[in-house]
């Protein structure tokens, strides 16, 4: 699939003026001042982060209630159920907050409750509001979720039942009747970062309640490890106290992990050397939301608040497991979907994706979801049968309002919901093929073109006598990495091929490359498709990240080449 290159426009006067300040490559300085960092203040906090930097989390709205709420129970002896979501950032930040208050306070006057995916769906849910009221539980601290649950906060109140919610989604207009809500993105809340995950607002909440008790610090930066995680797996912008909590907590990870975080690690394979975030994602994060996926998310909890790492190589491996069974249905699942539309030329012409199985696992259609669009990049919906209902998870392109798109086939609906990117329904199965013709109907007439070619956005353009180690030592330093402070993606332009390119593993392009007298290796891959563009003998322009080789113990460049294509093209 060919894809639109697309270049950063850069400010070019705080560029210079940044230079003048901090003397590195004025390329890197182009690509911080891209980043909102344009001078040398701001460059020190960025590449120097400080957990002294961390605002007062009494600057949250609610939060003094909150904290006042919990001391309260403390001094009532009363019990306290830890309720959160059934995802990396739910699991994480009920495993914090419940560790907390079993280190400081009646340990069993604290229960937790993570909702099953498939019998409780996602939220609150009734039926853990009704496990707090049978264990009598007078407060619940819900986390990741909650925002949208006005009326089963009520219910809960009907059972006298307080409420304390720590979210981070975008509120609705009916605000829970809640003691506290901690949540920065409501309109009257005047917190300086919006962009907290719920793990990171549940940290906020015992960073408040510990400074209250004069609890000691390292009570609660030994849970770093956990919100790092839930950072890396949610998504959120790795600016601000992100960048600040995921930097420490990636650190603490390398030198001193949770007995959860090493057992998934020594399960995962994973060779000895440093953890980025790309680890917490692509090897811990699939392997606790595998949990939930294809069984229950409680398990999770129950491997990050195990000390003793026996018993959490144990539960790490019901995880494990539970991800290679997730990886398995992931596989099957995707082929088989990626064969109805090759097989359907209908299918293939089409400006939507929407394909439907019965017995597809419903734990994985959001994936295979995301899958397809790697093949047919446009808005894509993968459904299942549960009982009698069908249900499915839609994924968009960058650009296309989903939700909207799926709100104009709402009489096809039995329910739906979700965001701009992605969502989620449910029909009877009488409803999917009126439903996909109407929903290609409205993304026919609604989508520009443009959005269903995929973009590459690159920072900057470098010739080869620029790649050097300080280069990269400083691009290191720029990490972690995530939205809003993403690698950064390079072009480099007129490039030869040596003669010694080559295809490996049948499905991967080793590059040797030549700029003028400077040569430079690369890998590219899944690109063993576009090898015969090589062949031409034709110059041809790369975009690229740079990356370190490790062979025979010796340490080398290289780039990671993610497309390219001849030159003046």
């Amino acid at each position: 699939m060919e894809k639109l290159w697309k270049i950063r426009e850069t400010p070019v006067e705080k560029a210079s003026q940044l230079a003048e300040q901090i003397k590195i490559h004025p390329v890197l300085c182009n690509i911080l001042a891209q980043r909102g960092i344009a001078d040398y203040e701001t460059a020190k906090a960025f590449f120097r982060p400080q957990l002294t930097s961390l605002h007062d989390p009494l600057l949250m709205k609610d939060m003094d209630k909150a904290v006042s709420r919990l001391t309260d129970a403390f001094k009532k002896n009363e019990k306290i159920l830890v309720f959160g979501d059934y995802d990396v950032d739910g699991t994480t930040a009920v495993s914090i907050m419940y560790q907390f208050l079993q280190k400081n306070y009646i340990p069993q006057n604290v229960f937790y409750y993570i909702p099953h995916r498939y019998r409780e769906g996602y939220g609150i849910s009734k039926q853990g509001i009704d496990f707090a009221h049978k264990n009598e539980v007078q407060l619940i601290i819900s986390l990741d979720c909650g925002i949208k649950s006005a009326s089963l906060v009520e219910y809960a109140s009907s059972l006298n039942i307080d409420f304390i919610i720590c979210d981070h989604h975008l509120p609705d207009n009916d605000i829970p009747k809640a003691i506290a809500i901690l949540n920065p993105k409501q309109a009257d809340c005047f917190y300086p970062y919006k962009e907290l995950c719920g793990c990171g607002i549940g940290f906020k909440l015992i960073c408040a309640l510990a400074s209250r008790l004069g609890i000691p610090e390292a009570s609660y930066i030994c849970f770093l490890d956990l919100v790092a995680t839930a950072i890396a797996a949610d998504i959120v912008p790795i600016t601000g106290e992100n960048r600040i909590l995921a930097y420490y907590g990636i650190k603490q990870a390398n030198e001193n992990p949770s007995a959860g975080i090493k057992a998934l690690l020594q399960l995962s394979g994973f060779q000895k050397g440093l953890i980025h975030v790309n680890t917490l994602v692509f090897v811990i994060a699939p392997r606790i939301n595998a949990a939930g996926r294809m069984d229950d998310a409680k398990k999770a909890v129950q491997l990050f608040i195990e000390q003793d790492y026996e018993k959490a190589l144990t539960l790490a491996g019901l995880l494990h497991n539970d991800n290679d069974d997730r990886r398995e249905a992931d596989i099957n699942i995707t082929e088989q979907a990626l064969s109805i539309i090759d097989n359907d030329p209908e299918l293939v012409e089409r400006y939507s994706t929407v394909v439907f199985q019965p017995g597809w696992h419903k734990g994985v259609v959001g994936i295979v979801a995301s899958r397809l669009i790697e093949k047919y990049y446009r808005p894509t919906v993968v459904l299942t049968q549960s009982g009698d209902i069908v249900a499915g998870s839609a994924r968009s392109v960058p650009g296309f309002n989903l939700y909207e798109a799926v709100h104009e086939c709402r009489e096809h609906l039995l329910g739906y919901g979700g965001h701009f990117a992605a969502a989620g329904m449910t029909m009877l199965p009488e409803q999917v093929t009126p439903f996909s013709m109407r929903f290609e109907e409205v993304v026919r007439a609604t989508i520009d073109p443009q959005q269903l070619i995929p973009v590459i956005s690159i920072d900057a353009e470098l010739n080869i006598t620029d790649i050097k180690t300080s280069f990269y030592n400083i691009i290191c330093q720029m990490e972690p990495f995530g939205p809003d402070n993403l690698r950064p993606v390079f072009i480099c332009r007129n490039l030869a091929d040596t003669g010694y390119s080559r295809i490996v593993k049948e499905q991967h392009i080793r590059f040797s490359l030549r700029q003028g007298n400077s040569t430079i290796t690369g890998i590219g891959f899944q690109m063993a498709d576009k090898y015969p563009l090589l062949l031409q003998k034709k110059n041809i322009d790369i975009v690229f990240t740079i990356d370190e080789n490790e062979w025979n113990g010796e340490k080398s460049l290289q780039l990671k080449v993610i497309d390219f294509r001849i030159s003046g093209n």
